[in-house]
């Protein structure tokens, strides 16, 4: 293990770990398809088919978890821009696939389109404590047939940085592969550095359903990244007991990865961790709680027991609007995870309602927080020019640092500056209208999505609009980052 959380020591995290494997061995899980299951009779595992249910012992669970690669990299379009995972480095990402989004223009929630994708998209691109694009939202413009392949598009016509998303139907990951393919210029090069990777899920507890092991199947063919993240929440979908929650998801976690190398050993594939609790008083759902950030900190010394990095979970807040709460609690939440040493911290940007919408101005807010956050993870550096002897010495009783060389010299690399905090006299917030970071939040918003651009070239787009003509908005208004053609309200999902 690398880091280790201050509530749960080693013995403990180890005891879970046993825990889990014991339900992997003894109870098993539920793996839909008899293709599957012969499959994975023929590799020694123990199966009964009048259930449908995959027994792992230890043996073929260590086999298997044995060819999962330490390290694994989601590539950018630009080399500059790729993340090294298992290297002892924490990166930050945005997470979602809700519903909803809090249009800060009217205050009121909506309907995500596919316009709010490009600008999610556009924003990340654009802000520097965010390593990771993870398509957030479903768009409810666009016929369902073919949503993947829109939202994809968006996406990755609006960053260059490592795109995530959610794959529902095997039909859904090759249309997005075959875009991948196009943009990459070819098949082979794609596989050589995919910019794409691909979340799954299994259903909590204990089920991988055929279409999700199925387009699993599909990526680890193709080269692509993957995860197959657990959601179970504790009190409804998992024990109630936080022990009992992580033991569950650490199974369902090291099953989804076996079974990713059972397909294909050696394929990249992430730990994933997505664990939440219950409002036990009313049976509301609490992904703010301390108790959701405190498992998935542990999950992360699960993942590293077993030399696996991780897709972790952290930024979540039951408030509705970016207020006090949704500071404090995705605050508390990414500094635990961070801290644990998590590989890749995933739900970090833009995430409001339990999990269940977005708001760009949430964004910028948490974008500023994890600069923050990485400030406190590179540390202090002592050395002898950092102890400062000589200026303290020079300067003596009485004097002042501000005009120093020594001052100069390490004023931008000592300090985190924010942007959109407030830091001035009184007097001067009023004289300038009483900014709060609110508002600077929703000012930078548009800033940045002004200054947006497509970054696909015109020859490509062009390319792409004649190969897959359901594509809706291939045309994008260079400079503004946001769609000029936009579907009829009557071809909108009810």
């Amino acid at each position: 293990m690398r880091n280790v959380v201050p509530y749960l020591p080693p013995a403990n995290i180890r005891k879970i770990d046993a825990a889990g494997r014991e339900v992997l061995s003894r109870v098993g899980v539920k793996v839909a398809g008899d293709g599957f299951l012969e499959r994975l009779r023929r590799s020694g595992a123990r199966v009964d088919s009048e259930t449908q249910k995959v027994f792992m012992d230890d043996a073929w669970l260590e086999a298997r978890l044995a060819s999962a690669p330490s390290r694994v990299t989601l590539h950018g379009r630009r080399p500059d821009l790729d993340v090294r995972l298992g290297r002892r480095k924490v990166y930050f990402g945005n997470g979602g696939r809700v519903f909803q989004i809090l249009d800060t223009t009217t205050g009121r929630m909506r309907q995500t389109l596919m316009a709010d994708i490009a600008r999610a998209a556009c924003l990340v691109d654009a802000l520097a404590n965010l390593d990771v694009f993870v398509i957030p939202c479903q768009a409810y413009d666009i016929p369902a047939d073919h949503y993947h392949l829109n939202d994809f598009f968006q996406a990755f016509n609006h960053t260059e940085k490592p795109v995530m998303g959610g794959c529902d139907t095997l039909a859904g990951a090759k249309e997005m592969h075959a875009l991948a393919s196009v943009i990459a210029g070819g098949e082979a090069a794609l596989a050589k550095r995919p910019f794409v990777a691909v979340i799954t899920n299994p259903i909590s507890p204990l089920t991988f359903d055929a279409v999700t092991l199925q387009t699993i199947e599909f990526c680890t063919g193709k080269g692509l990244p993957l995860t197959c993240a657990p959601a179970p929440i504790a009190g409804a979908t998992a024990p109630t007991t936080l022990a009992g929650a992580l033991t569950q998801m650490h199974a369902e976690a090291l099953a989804a990865v076996a079974l990713v190398q059972f397909l294909r050993p050696g394929t990249p594939v992430l730990y994933g961790a997505v664990p939440s609790a219950m409002d036990l008083r009313k049976m509301n759902l609490s992904m703010g709680s301390v108790e959701t950030a405190m498992m998935s900190a542990a999950a992360v010394s699960l993942a590293h027991l077993h030399h696996l990095p991780i897709y972790a979970s952290a930024g979540l807040t039951d408030a509705k609007v970016p207020d006090i709460q949704a500071g404090g609690e995705k605050m508390l939440s990414k500094l635990l995870v961070a801290q644990a040493g998590a590989d890749f911290i995933h739900l970090a940007a833009g995430m409001l309602d339990s999990g269940n919408a977005i708001c760009l101005d949430q964004f910028v807010i948490d974008d500023e927080a994890i600069g923050m956050i990485r400030r406190l993870l590179r540390g202090i550096d002592v050395n002898t020019d950092t102890l400062a002897l000589e200026p303290i010495s020079s300067v003596g009783p009485g004097g002042n640092f501000v005009l120093v060389d020594h001052t100069v010299n390490h004023m931008m690399d000592q300090y985190f500056y924010p942007r959109l905090s407030v830091r001035m006299p009184f007097d001067v917030w009023t004289a300038e209208g009483e900014p709060t970071l609110v508002s600077r939040a929703r000012e930078t918003v548009t800033e940045l999505l002004a200054k947006g651009r497509a970054r696909l070239d015109n020859r490509l787009l062009s390319r792409i609009g004649k190969r897959f003509p359901a594509i809706e908005g291939a045309v994008v208004k260079a400079g503004e980052g946001y769609l000029t053609k936009k579907r009829k309200t009557s071809d909108a999902k009810p």
